[in-house]
């Protein structure tokens, strides 16, 4: 997975995360949307409409000056519990 940040202010934050595809970006979103810092999240990766890109852009937008970062932190950090959640009770059901 490769990280580049695109642009960065105090409350919002775009960056590519090439390698990545509807599936990781859905569930990353989503537990972004989770968090009370952060007031929107979303995800482009329509290249026809975004000049030929085609790995994904995440836009996050924060509020109460949470650093936009440190929500994609917390974002994954959520995505790493629900993932043990998920491991635990699979292996519990088998």
């Amino acid at each position: 997975m490769d990280l580049r940040v695109i642009e960065r202010t105090e409350e919002e934050l775009e960056i590519e995360i090439g390698g990545e595809d509807h599936t990781f970006m859905n569930v990353l979103k989503g537990a972004l949307l989770e968090l009370d810092e952060v007031d929107a999240a979303t995800y482009d990766m329509n290249p026809e409409q975004s000049g030929g890109q085609t790995e994904p852009i995440l836009s996050i937008k924060t509020v109460d000056g949470t650093d936009p970062l440190d929500a994609l932190r917390l974002g994954a950090e959520r995505v790493n519990e629900q993932l043990d959640t998920f491991r635990t009770a699979f292996q519990d059901a088998a």
